[in-house]
């Protein structure tokens, strides 16, 4: 590990627990309907957070809808079922983009270097359309929030990138 103190990687949490949350008006809508639908990004999301050897504890759709978001948020992040929730889509800038305004409240810390470096990534991958991802990160009770763009690509980049190389050591620095 080039330029990093070996204890940054010792006495990690093992065992972690993740709740998947996608929002999507469409997929919401599917749903009611009772109709098939397709769920890349959160399909996505799953199948890295298990190769990693990690549980998914727990996998939700939801409409576009604030106070929806922010309730499923807070009982994931206070009921101590998940270590990490992800937030998929809903962090873009048209209207009906509620994730970030349904998560921020419930932050006690934020985490500005998870968003700094998903658009620096974003940057890398896709130029210029990067910035208009609102990508956010932060500590709710016990628990990391993460709220990522719906893409598929986007949902890799933000796991294989940051989350999963880096989500044991931030719980061990939150748990103390």
């Amino acid at each position: 590990m080039t330029g990093m103190n070996a204890s940054h990687h010792e006495g990690l949490p093992s065992g972690l627990r993740f709740h998947v949350i996608v929002t999507s008006d469409t997929i919401a809508r599917m749903m009611a309907r009772c109709e098939q639908f397709s769920d890349q990004s959160g399909d996505t999301a799953i199948g890295l957070v298990s190769a990693a050897g990690f549980e998914v504890a727990d996998r939700e759709y939801l409409p576009n809808r604030l106070e929806m978001i922010r309730d499923s948020v807070k009982r994931a992040a206070s009921s101590g079922a998940a270590d990490v929730v992800l937030v998929i889509g809903g962090t873009g800038i048209s209207g009906r983009d509620k994730s970030i305004e349904a998560i921020d409240p419930l932050l006690d810390k934020q985490l500005p270097g998870f968003g700094e470096l998903f658009r620096r990534l974003s940057y890398e991958a896709i130029g210029t359309p990067a910035i208009a991802s609102r990508a956010v990160a932060g500590v709710s009770g016990g628990s990391l929030i993460f709220a990522l763009p719906g893409s598929p690509d986007a949902v890799r980049l933000a796991i294989e990138g940051i989350i999963l190389p880096e989500c044991q050591h931030l719980l061990k620095m939150l748990r103390g």
